[in-house]
């Protein structure tokens, strides 16, 4: 009896152990709230669009399946939203739609400005990168009245990128419906849903129009910004804090950032196109994505060392990086090419030689 008490206890021993190694191997230590594997989505195509008019209770929105419920912006370390949020999405010859559905005991916004921070209100975001490339993405806010901020962005804030505000999507079609009422804090409301219809030509690039094929994938995410609020002479107003400044939003997603900003486009979902208009929903993640997950490391850690020290690092070992990882059993190659003021992070599978490339401006290429 006892021998086998011992032999149990040493067995725990070498899983705990084993754990431990595993854990301190893990090449993405200290950076895991970027490195969860964000949510992945099947979009079926239609041949039947569905009507734009608010309302999601129809037979074409009824052929596709809800997304998971939304979740805090930094992901499972935060608690879960107040109020639930799902959405579902199709493809037709010329658009992509999107259907929402927000719980919402007190419906309310005021904004009612083209192109104002519709965010400033409660509100329903759509951030689309068709091309995954991380560049050139385009963003979609909408509040309880139907009114439509839409910009586009060459690359992230944090790569010195910029907003066009003045960009308009050509033909973008939209519609809100309220179950309960606007801006009356006298009743409870339960909710409102949203519907999206985004021509592809008004998400592509050059002449060409970027209509999706069998089996492509872009990159995509959902943000609800909701605020805290009181009323006051029969107005909503925000909460604020002690110190007299607004009570922080919460910010809700469909797939976890691990950062609070949604202008992380590496860490959006997965969005996979289907030509089916039924059936398998299983997703493979592509090798590719794996190998970039390496380049995203080299990223985040030659910014961290720039923030520290006011110059990129000029080796891996510097960022203590290993030279070599092993992907689906297979060996790959990474190699940085810097200078104090610019980098090229590289990756490549030594079998077939596939790689890939990114710079600091989070720029990804394939060679």
């Amino acid at each position: 009896m006892r021998s086998n008490i011992y032999r149990k206890r040493l067995l725990t021993i070498f899983l705990l152990f084993a754990v431990f190694c595993a854990k301190a191997q893990s090449p993405f230590k200290g950076l895991e709230n970027l490195f969860t594997t964000p949510r992945d989505y099947i979009i079926h195509y239609t041949k039947t669009p569905p009507v734009i008019d608010g309302d999601i209770n129809d037979s074409t929105w009824n052929k596709a399946a809800w997304t998971d419920q939304f979740l805090d912006i930094e992901g499972d370390k935060k608690p879960r939203p107040t109020f639930h949020t799902q959405v579902k999405m199709l493809w037709g010859d010329s658009c992509i739609y999107i259907a929402a559905k927000l719980e919402e005991p007190n419906v309310w916004a005021y904004e009612t400005r083209h192109d104002a921070v519709v965010y400033h209100d409660n509100d329903f975001e759509v951030f689309i990168n068709p091309n995954n490339t991380i560049h050139q993405y385009y963003e979609f806010e909408v509040n309880a009245l139907n009114t439509i901020f839409d910009l586009f962005l060459d690359r992230p804030y944090r790569d010195w990128g910029s907003a066009m505000i003045n960009w308009n999507a050509e033909g973008l079609r939209t519609a809100v419906k309220v179950q309960g009422t606007v801006n009356n804090p006298a009743d409870t409301d339960q909710g409102w849903t949203v519907e999206i219809a985004i021509p592809f030509k008004s998400i592509s690039i050059g002449n060409n129009v970027n209509i999706p094929g069998d089996g492509d994938l872009w990159r995509i995410n959902f943000s609800r910004v909701e605020w805290d609020t009181d009323v006051h002479n029969g107005r909503y107003v925000k909460q604020t804090t002690a110190t007299g400044g607004l009570k922080p939003e919460h910010n809700w997603v469909w797939s976890a950032q691990g950062v609070i900003d949604m202008h992380f486009p590496e860490r959006w979902g997965y969005l996979q196109f289907s030509k089916s208009s039924a059936g398998n929903n299983f997703f493979t993640m592509p090798y590719s994505e794996l190998q970039k997950r390496y380049l995203w490391l080299i990223y985040y850690r030659e910014h961290l060392y720039f923030k520290k020290y006011h110059s990129y690092a000029l080796s891996l070992k510097q960022l203590k990086i290993n030279s070599t990882a092993v992907i689906n059993d297979k060996t790959n190659q990474l190699t940085l090419e810097a200078t104090k003021h610019q980098f090229m992070g590289l990756i490549h599978d030594t079998q077939n030689s596939t790689g890939w490339t990114i710079n600091q401006q989070s720029e990804i290429g394939n060679y």
